[in-house]
């Protein structure tokens, strides 16, 4: 985990309300693991005051400006713009100063390589996934549910099909793919290939359906939590969830920052998960 003051490549919008965000980033493509996320913060402005949480979406190099120089690692994050904190990153250009710290969190466990793999993503969720899916599809079958309210929220399709992952769309109003949730799409999957492993990352109803789902197919899950922290490192205690087990007299809470935001779906409470905080931007507000 480092702090880097660093500045913008690009900023550009890729769907109505969604950016994606390129940010100079050395050591990250050693560093960032499927699943991590970073703290983010603007240099030049005094609010937001707090650091914003961002899943890292993916690393790479940026092509040298001139002949003779070295490329330039990058992270790239994934934004919705939905509050006071995103709004102010969508007016960011390519030079701005930020502040990123990171990589932070527990990531995916990529499991077993003769298994089915099953990715669930719900809008902003898709962003966490895609680097999962670069490292799967080395050595196992990946299929990749994507779902949304619009064809608006179905982002990042053509990044997931260069990989060579198998896509299936679903939106709510038909705008899209096929008509219906993304989880009526895993119950039929997890029917044709009863042996899989199921990652997901959405909004909590979302992730909600899919724990049900893959409980009664007795089909291991990771799921990953979204979030709103302070500090991204587990000193506030603002994004505790309560671990299973968990009772009055055996109170047993867990940091989504630390020791998620990857959980085990047995690691969790789901009884006390219903308010956990769903679609908050990835999660910027």
């Amino acid at each position: 985990m480092k702090n880097h003051k660093t500045i913008i490549l690009s900023n550009q919008e890729i769907s109505p309300g969604y950016y994606r965000m390129r940010i100079l980033a050395p050591e990250y493509n050693k560093l960032a693991q499927p699943g991590q996320f970073v703290m983010f913060r603007v240099q030049r402005s005094l609010p937001p005051l707090l650091r914003r949480p961002f899943g890292i979406f993916r690393v790479g190099y940026a092509a040298p400006d001139c002949d003779g120089m070295p490329q330039k690692e990058f992270v790239e994050l994934i934004y919705k713009v939905v509050g006071s904190g995103t709004e102010i990153m969508q007016d960011l250009h390519q030079g701005d100063r930020v502040e990123l710290l990171g990589p932070l969190g527990r990531g995916f466990d990529l499991g077993d390589p003769d298994e089915e793999k099953i990715l669930v993503g719900g809008g902003i969720g898709l962003v966490p996934l895609y680097m999962l899916a670069e490292k799967l599809v080395a050595n196992s079958n990946v299929r990749l549910l994507m779902g949304g309210r619009t064809r608006d929220d179905i982002i990042t399709v053509t990044e997931f099909e260069r990989l060579g992952v198998g896509t299936y769309v679903s939106t709510e109003d038909g705008s899209l793919g096929e008509e219906g949730l993304v989880t009526q799409v895993l119950e039929r999957k997890l029917k044709k290939y009863p042996n899989a492993q199921v990652y997901a990352c959405g909004p909590m109803p979302m992730i909600d359906a899919v724990q049900k789902i893959c409980a009664a197919h007795s089909t291991p899950l990771q799921v990953s939590l979204e979030a709103l922290m302070a500090c991204g490192v587990g000193a506030c205690l603002g994004c505790v969830v309560k671990g299973a087990g968990h009772s009055e007299e055996n109170p047993q809470y867990l940091c989504t920052c630390k020791q998620g935001p990857v959980f085990q779906a047995e690691q969790l409470d789901w009884n006390r998960l219903e308010n956990q905080s769903g679609d908050c931007g990835g999660c910027g507000v």
